[in-house]
Formats: structure tokens, C-alpha cells, sequence
């Protein structure tokens, strides 16, 4: 199959199989500037996807974003967890603090509703697995909104390493920075160890990790890490972070992020026989520019660019309306949780740290 193949129709959705009935009617909970300006834009734009609720500190202050997105229900949060209003929604998305997600996936299940909720699924091993035990028990959907994993680029890369085009895969280098301030506050969660559960590597490292996971399709065996913080700023949170994951089959990923650095992201995969190169994978709206070489052989490809939480809400809502298990479930989110663990383990020992397998 030539490389030109890879390209055809470059924004097919593979994961989809049927155009189903009908729509899943949202509980946005938390609608802070992620949700106000990517999430429900692209769940107003999602064919299988409507925002019915909003679930909020401030449901007075907030009742313009609800008229903007023609919202009839707003919630406080704690309206939410006393279980009002739960004929007027089918889902939730949770785009809280990363410690509070815990707290209204459960509720959630508790109610029958389905979940996605915005990375990490919580901040320890073990309240992540409360919740996916929750999912489990109620018989509901719980998916992780790792949404570079509908993002088309990222879905040919993993279709030409599948695909040995490349060869055997020896190398992967990823990086991902934006600085924090510059769109946040001092105040912000972000910087509150408690609520966050880490600094940089848990909010943007994880966008390597999990992207990696996804293409190589294995889970890491071993890290080796380094963490700073230099600015005051970030004294109680990692600033900068670099680590080096190990895969089965002698596979090396080097990965790096920062919180205080100049915007940019960059994924390259290098083969025994070929690479592949994608541009700003992890920055929002991502370019499909993407260069491969096999062989003697290059090709670009350029195209208009996606909007992947678009595709995420449409996966998840295609999931739930068909009764298909979601890639990005809880379990996908737990893996990548224990190894953040193992790798502030290896920061703080200076040795490479074993990563257990969690099923």
C-alpha cells in the first residue's frame, strides 16, 4: 500500500461503523474558560451530542452562557450531587479540578448517567479506581477526554506504525509547552498541588504519555525523570519536566513539558526503516501537517485542520448511543496515573523506577 493511501480521506472517522438516532443530552459540570470556549462549542457543533445543564459555583452570574448555548437548566454543584434535575440530562462531562472529579463521576453513576471526564479521572490510583468501579456497577459509559486520540493525525500515525510502514519502532520524541501564566492567574488550581495532583507532567506531560500509549498501542515498563521549578511561582509544582519511558520490545520515548516556555509541541516517531513527523499535535486545534519517510522515499501531507473535541464528543456520544466500550475508558487513565506516580517516583530517587501493570 503506498503512502498516498494514508492520506486519502485523511479526516475519516474509522471509529465509526453507523449513523445512530438521536442525541445525548449533557451535564456540563464545571464552566470554566476549557468548557466555555472549546467544550461547548464543539458539543453545539457534535451531531450526537446536546448540552441540556450546566453545572456551576455561580449559576446567577452564569445565566448568560446559558442563553448563548440555548441552556435551560443551570445547577450549583451541590444541586448536582443531591441528584436535581436528573431526568433533564443522559451524560456528564466533568471539567472540574482534577481532585473533585472523583465526587461527581460517582454521583453521576449513581444516577445512571454516563461519563466522560477530563484527565487525570482523579489524582490517586485508588479514587480512580472508585469511579471506574462506580461506571462498572451502575452499567454506564465512563470514557477519559484524552481527545488527541480522535485527532486525525494522530489516528494515520498510529495506522502507518501499525502498519510497519515505518518498520519497528526504536525512537519516539515528544514534547508539549505553554506558559501557564500567561492564561492564568497566580491563583489558579493549576498551582495547588491538592487540587491538581502534580504540576506540569500531570496537566501537559500526560498529552505525550497517553498520545504515546495510543500509538505504540503497550503500556510502559520503566522511567527514568527529572523535575524543576525555578520561578516562584511554581515552588509547590513542577515547572519543567523531561522523562524517558521504556516499552516492550526495546522502544525508547523521550518526553518533555513545561509550564514556563514558549508554546509548542512536536511528535516524532523514527523507525528501522522510515519516521514519521507530526506538527503542534498537542496544542488545541491541530494542523494535519504531517511528513513521513520510508525508505528513500518522503512524503508531506498538508490539510485544513480539526477541531478534536468536536470528534471527542461525537465518539463518546456515538459510544453511548451504540452500546460500544469507548478506547479511552477509565482503565486507560488509570494506567497513565500510575505512571505519573512511578514518574515522580524516578524524579525525586534520581533512578529509574519499574511502572507496575494495572488491568
Amino acid at each position: 500500500m503506498g503512502l498516498e493511501s494514508y492520506f486519502d480521506n485523511f479526516a475519516r472517522r474509522d471509529w465509526q461503523e453507523t449513523d445512530p438516532d438521536g442525541t445525548v443530552r449533557m451535564a456540563i459540570v464545571g464552566i470554566g474558560g476549557f468548557s466555555r470556549n472549546r467544550a461547548l462549542p464543539a458539543i453545539d457543533t457534535a451531531d450526537y451530542c446536546e448540552t441540556s445543564v450546566l453545572v456551576t459555583g455561580s449559576p446567577d452570574s452564569s445565566a448568560e452562557i446559558a442563553d448563548e448555548f440555548d441552556v435551560d437548566t443551570l445547577l450549583s454543584y451541590e444541586e448536582f450531587l443531591d441528584g436535581r434535575a436528573t431526568d433533564a440530562y443522559d451524560a456528564v462531562y466533568i471539567a472540574t479540578p482534577n481532585a473533585t472529579h472523583g465526587q461527581y463521576a460517582t454521583a453521576a453513576a449513581e444516577f445512571g448517567k454516563h461519563v466522560i471526564c477530563e484527565k487525570p479521572l482523579e489524582t490517586t490510583v485508588q479514587d480512580a479506581r472508585e469511579v471506574i468501579d462506580a461506571c462498572e456497577d451502575a452499567g454506564v459509559t465512563l470514557m477519559t477526554a484524552y481527545r488527541l486520540q480522535f485527532e486525525p493525525s494522530i489516528r494515520r500515525t498510529r495506522e502507518l506504525i501499525t502498519d510497519g510502514v515505518i518498520g519497528d519502532v526504536v525512537q519516539i520524541h515528544a514534547g508539549f509547552s505553554n506558559p501557564l501564566l500567561e492564561h492564568a492567574g497566580a491563583d489558579t488550581w493549576r498551582l495547588d498541588p491538592d487540587l491538581a495532583g502534580g504540576g506540569v507532567l500531570v496537566d501537559l506531560g500526560v498529552y505525550p504519555l497517553n498520545t504515546i500509549r495510543f500509538l505504540l498501542d503497550c503500556d510502559p515498563t520503566v522511567v527514568t525523570a527529572c523535575t524543576y521549578s525555578v520561578d516562584e511561582a511554581f515552588a509547590d509544582v513542577d515547572e519543567h519536566v523531561a522523562f524517558q519511558l521504556e516499552f516492550p520490545g526495546a522502544v525508547t520515548a523521550s518526553c518533555t513539558a513545561s509550564y514556563n516556555a514558549h508554546a509548542a509541541s512536536g511528535l516524532r516517531a523514527v523507525g528501522t526503516d522510515g519516521m514519521v513527523s507530526v506538527s503542534s499535535p498537542f496544542g488545541g486545534v491541530v494542523p494535519h501537517d504531517i511528513y513521513v519517510e520510508c525508505g528513500d522515499v518522503g512524503m508531506e501531507y498538508r490539510g485544513a485542520p480539526s477541531d478534536e473535541v468536536i470528534e471527542e464528543f461525537d465518539y463518546f456520544g456515538y459510544c453511548v448511543l451504540t452500546g460500544t466500550d469507548p478506547e479511552p475508558d477509565g482503565v486507560d487513565s488509570l494506567r497513565d496515573i500510575v505512571t505519573v506516580d512511578s514518574t515522580y517516583e524516578a524524579a525525586e530517587s534520581g533512578v529509574s523506577v519499574e511502572i507496575p501493570y494495572i488491568r
